[in-house]
């Protein structure tokens, strides 16, 4: 008897161990996973990051636990297509009930580098037939990647990274209006380019990538109280320097490139101290009980890690400054205890 009573004192010990597991995470999520993007609906998060030959949607309650989530391919690339390679930082949106996924791909020759969309009209996204609705170009049509769509004052607009020309000279954000989920309806506007030294810090020593890093990608739409702003990433993710900027409405018209103000200092950015280096290429996200605002980003846990498989995708709880922008404090490092989002 007295054997029972301590086995059934130990599984309550273990039992109330990983109930309390369950509610705290260290960072990062996943131990690779560039460009992790996060849609929140009907009571599970659906997660996805840059795996380069396929498009994978993960499913979860937990964004913290996503390493046990179930998953999913939606869509392999036919092979031989200008989209069959390089398959970067897909997001999934619902747009009138349907689901859509914007994913850029190429041939396997970067400057081929085009912006396509999927989409999926049942309500649940692991089922129903995923249909290529093809390529989603502005006018003039050139290398383009990192879509993000969002509704204004029941509009459809997108934002991306793209080239001036045909070479690959520097990254800027673009914007344009769209008629319909899978069609921009309007010339693209610029309304982003690097000009900060912060934006354009390239490795010296770097023989490979010149020393004059002149990106900005990764844009974001985020929303609060009235106010509305593009979150970006700049500078190459080779560097050392790659990090967040800001950009922020502060007129009347989207459209018209005097409405956007950018901010003079990064708003996230690596942290020596914490060792988290070269942090970027984020989205936003809120808690299920839509208390709190959250950023997925993906980031290094050491210097010179680059751009390859070691970027790794983390998260972390925001705040708002007393002028309404956004506080992304900075990033926390791999020993830090964080609570999960605030649930219902």
């Amino acid at each position: 008897m007295k054997d029972l009573f301590s086995l059934i004192m130990v599984f309550c010990l273990l039992t109330t161990m990983a109930f309390a597991q369950s509610d705290t995470f260290k960072n990062p999520i996943l131990p690779s996973g560039a460009d992790p993007y996060s849609t929140y609906y009907n009571g599970y998060y659906y997660y996805t990051n840059t795996l380069q030959n396929r498009l994978v949607l993960w499913k979860t309650k937990n964004l913290a636990d996503i390493s046990n989530a179930e998953h999913v391919t939606i869509w392999t690339p036919p092979e031989n297509t200008m989209y069959s390679k390089e398959i970067w930082a897909p997001e999934f949106h619902i747009i009138d009930g349907k689901w859509y996924v914007y994913f850029a791909a190429d041939d396997g020759d970067n400057n081929n580098h085009r912006m396509y969309v999927l989409e999926n009209r049942s309500e649940d996204p692991f089922k129903g037939t995923w249909e290529f609705k093809g390529k989603i170009a502005a006018k003039p049509d050139r290398w383009a990647i990192d879509g993000n769509v969002f509704e204004y004052r029941n509009e459809l607009f997108m934002i991306w990274s793209g080239w001036e020309g045909h070479t690959n000279g520097q990254q800027n954000i673009y914007i344009a209006k769209m008629k319909n989920p899978w069609t921009i309806d309007n010339n693209r506007v610029l309304i982003s380019q690097p000009y900060h030294i912060w934006e354009k810090q390239g490795d010296l020593d770097d023989e490979i990538n010149p020393p004059h890093v002149n990106v900005n990608e990764g844009p974001q739409y985020l929303e609060h109280n009235g106010k509305i702003f593009i979150v970006y990433s700049a500078n190459g993710c080779w560097t050392e320097y790659y990090s967040l900027g800001l950009l922020e409405f502060t007129g009347t018209d989207l459209l018209d490139p005097a409405s956007w103000k950018k901010h003079e200092q990064p708003i996230f950015k690596r942290s020596v101290e914490n060792g988290v280096y070269a942090p970027g290429h984020n989205s936003f996200f809120k808690s299920p009980d839509g208390t709190e605002d959250w950023i997925l980003y993906h980031a290094n846990s050491n210097p010179g890690d680059g751009c390859g498989g070691k970027r790794s995708p983390r998260m972390q709880k925001i705040g708002w400054n007393a002028d309404g922008t956004p506080d992304l404090g900075i990033p926390v490092s791999e020993d830090t205890v964080l609570k999960i989002p605030s649930q219902k």
